[in-house]
Formats: structure tokens, sequence, C-alpha cells
């Protein structure tokens, strides 16, 4: 029996209860939700540490962040721990990487054989934190409220041209593993990086919603707990008082966001059915972690709530 290929679509801050397979009645992601349609679905998988590099470090060593010593987005991943990429490589497959894993160091690979693009962000250790300065010194990399702010439709974008990139090499490899004469399976990773903010997104995504059917926060009441309010505190949300129409406006953009990168996936969907792929490989979708968009007053990551069921 013939080994299958592996085909890992990722993208970046997206909870499962943004999506319509999940229950969410207003956006629109008929590529995901095909997929979910032929899938098995999970209803209880979490990410064990909700911030892109200690996520992601996680998945690909099925370690938890603090045994690699992974705790932010400017922790380096030892080039001597083995990846999942590692192993198949070591069982005889060919594998590749397109997009953003939030590698930071050397070692842009962690047991890929190629990458097909760079990563969306700088691989240096600018993001290391200085924590002689005092706990309300703000970290000059983290989230403002900017993004929340100021969400906007444009042509195109760091993240757009970014993501449009990535979609274009992926599809142009899996049509070269069709061509080529490599008998090895093969896994291939797609890491797109929407819908993470800041949300700037071409006019269609954003046609496609009506603002007035785009729900309120169904617990905008902001969070006690001594970790929600450094959230706050960090990212200057105590700072504002946000309107309804603002707060609909960014899920508009958010969902906007959604649709685009749900898009760009069925491109690679589609070139996998159009190569005769798609029967020999199994294909998965994830992401590294959430997106509160105003829920519990938080918004972006880095905390561990879940949504409260039957408010989508």
């Amino acid at each position: 029996m013939s080994r299958p290929n592996f085909l890992v679509l990722m993208v970046d801050q997206l909870a499962a209860g943004w999506l319509p397979v999940y229950g969410h009645g207003v956006v629109h992601a008929p590529n995901l939700s095909g997929l979910a349609a032929q899938s098995v679905r999970f209803e209880a998988a979490y990410c064990p540490s909700p911030l892109c590099a200690p996520s992601r470090s996680a998945m690909l060593t099925g370690r938890r962040a603090s045994r690699i010593g992974v705790f932010d987005n400017a922790a380096e991943l030892a080039a001597s721990v083995p990846t999942v990429a590692h192993h198949l490589r070591a069982a005889g497959y060919q594998t590749c990487l397109a997009g953003k894993m939030h590698f930071v160091g050397p070692d842009q690979l962690h047991g890929f054989e190629r990458r097909l693009t760079t990563d969306v962000y700088p691989a240096s250790l600018d993001w290391t934190p200085d924590w002689r300065e005092p706990a309300s010194a703000r970290l000059p990399w983290y989230h403002t409220m900017e993004s929340v702010l100021t969400p906007a439709r444009c042509t195109a974008s760091m993240q757009t041209d970014y993501d449009d990139e990535v979609a274009f090499h992926a599809v142009r490899h899996i049509h070269d593993l069709a061509r080529g004469g490599d008998e090895r399976p093969f896994l291939l990773t797609v890491s797109f990086t929407n819908p993470h903010d800041p949300w700037e997104l071409p006019p269609r995504y954003w046609d496609l919603y009506d603002e007035e059917q785009i729900e309120l926060p169904a617990v905008p009441e902001p969070a006690g707990d001594p970790h929600s309010q450094r959230l706050r505190a960090m990212c200057g949300a105590d700072e504002i008082e946000l309107s309804e129409e603002q707060l609909r406006r960014v899920r508009h953009a958010y969902y906007a966001a959604i649709s685009y990168v749900d898009e760009r996936i069925g491109t690679v969907l589609e070139a996998l059915r159009a190569s005769g792929l798609h029967e020999s490989t199994t294909i998965a979708f994830t992401a590294d972690h959430g997106e509160m968009l105003g829920e519990r007053g938080l918004f972006y990551k880095m905390s561990f709530f879940e949504p409260r069921r039957g408010c989508r």
C-alpha cells in the first residue's frame, strides 16, 4: 500500500468559532466549508499557547512550548529539537514549506528540505523583551488598538501581497510535484498570515457582508482577571471607548480577511485536484490561535477564553 501525501493548510489568528462550519451564521468561507464537509472535524482541539511562535513550535514538535523554551515570539526553537518534518524526512518523505512559520534565528527550515517563500516577519531577536523595564512599560512590538480603530479597504497590503505569493508558489509546487520524477511521498505545508491583523482588504471581500447583520460581542463586559487586565493595558484598550459602529466595522474587516484567505486556500485545493494528487493526499487545516474581537473586552490573542455556546 502506498503511503499518503500530506498537505497542511494553516492560517493565523483564526478561532474555529468564526467559521460557518462551527456555527457562525455570517462569515463566508465556502472552500473551508467544502473541505470540512469531507473531513473529520474536531470539536475540542486547543493550542497549548495562544501566541504565534510558541503555538507553532509546539505543533511542529509535539511538545509543550515550556518544554522546548519557546515562550514568546522572540524565542528561538533549537535546531536540535526534532519536528514532524524531520521525522517524515527520515521516513522517506520530501518536505516543503510555503509561507509563515515564525521561525526565529538562523534555522529557517527545522526539518523542511525547501522553503518556497521567506517568512512574513524578520528572523532576528529584535522582539526579545527587556524584563528590566517596569511592568507598566509597553513592549515596542506589541499590539496597539490601531488595527481595531483603522481597518481599511485597500487595493493591496503587505498581508495580502504575502498571501498571494504564498498561494502562487504553493500552486506551482503542486504542479511540479505532479510532473516531477521524485517518487517519494510529500509533506507540503502552506501557511498564510491572514486573518491576522492589520485588517486591510480589497473592497470585494468587504462587499460580501452587510454590516448591519454583523453581531456585537456576546460578552462585552471586560474580564476582571489579572491576565486580561494586563492584555488590555498592554494594547491600550482601556484608553478608548469603542462605539457599536466601530465594533461592527472591525468584525466586518476580520470577516473579509477570512473570506480572502478562504479564496487563497481554494486555489491551492483546486491545484491539488487538477494535478491528480487529490486522491493520494491527506489534507489538514489548522490555525495557530484565535482572535477575541471584543469578547470580554479583549482583542487579538494571548487569551485562553472559549466562546460561550449558542452566542454565535
